[in-house]
């Protein structure tokens, strides 16, 4: 970690209000830093979509966004905690929160431990790939290194009714990717960071697939099948090994938020 990382997690911490515990407002200043990230990358669709990560200590809570609020205007003091059964626990502002963020997250939170926070986008090259029948190419660098962690959901509709739950969770399987057809993209990971750089990556891979089926050209050229399995066993790292890279690559991105203010940290 850098020097100037170590003194933005320092100004965060000293910004905690004293009944919120210091391991929950760690994540509650990622989870931010999140929202803020994907408004900067122009990830958002106005006030639709939400990132969600578990309460450290409190399985059953994870915090999520307020409905209402841009994603930059999401900030660690703003976030709502509810309980897997829906019960909001603590709401600042009183906006409540989307349903469909309760049903997709809460599905997921429910029966994977191991992702801890989930991202869920409704990007435009995202939505593009999601309505393509064979979705996710292996097209670029970008798209192999997702291409083994990607699940595929059938579009159902508005995702507002909790008996479309059992069908995410069976679709979604042990992957850590999601594609949910007619609709857009999530990534889930054991943190705010490893989530964060599971999306970015996956979204990059549908900007370059739209760009390159953009270019006029039908004679797409795939990688070779030799390739998709070399990258697969490259990038299918243990996570103690994934950490390091993960890291860098958050600490990166949050040098580059804080060149925007650090309202997220409030």
């Amino acid at each position: 970690m850098t020097a100037l990382n170590r003194h933005i997690n320092e100004q965060a911490a000293s910004a905690r209000p004293a009944h919120i515990p210091a391991d929950e407002w760690e994540v509650r200043v990622k989870l931010a830093a999140a929202y803020r990230l994907a408004a900067l990358f122009r990830w958002t669709d106005h006030i639709y979509t939400h990132f969600s990560v578990r309460v450290p200590g409190k399985e059953e809570h994870f915090l999520i966004n307020p409905f209402g609020l841009l994603f930059d205007e999401v900030s660690a003091s703003n976030l709502v905690k509810i309980d897997i059964d829906g019960t909001v626990i603590e709401d600042p502002l009183e906006l409540g929160i989307n349903q469909a963020g309760y049903v997709i997250h809460s599905a997921l939170h429910r029966v994977r431990p191991d992702l801890r926070a989930i991202l869920h986008t409704h990007t435009r090259d995202g939505a593009a790939v999601s309505a393509q029948k064979e979705g996710l190419l292996p097209l670029s660098q970008h798209a192999l290194a997702s291409y083994g962690r990607v699940a595929y959901h059938t579009y159902e509709g508005i995702v507002l009714d909790v008996e479309e739950q059992d069908r995410l969770i069976a679709n979604v399987g042990d992957k850590s990717l999601l594609i949910l057809r007619n609709h857009g993209l999530l990534a889930g990971g054991s943190t705010v960071e490893q989530a964060f750089r599971r999306l970015h990556v996956l979204e990059y891979a549908c900007n370059i697939q739209i760009a390159a089926q953009s270019g006029g050209n039908t004679d797409l050229l795939f990688a070779p099948q030799d390739a998709i399995d070399k990258v697969r066993r490259q990038t299918e790292r243990p996570e103690e090994a994934e950490q390091p890279i993960t890291q860098r690559h958050w600490d990166a991105l949050i040098r580059l938020l804080e060149r925007q203010g650090d309202g997220y940290r409030r």
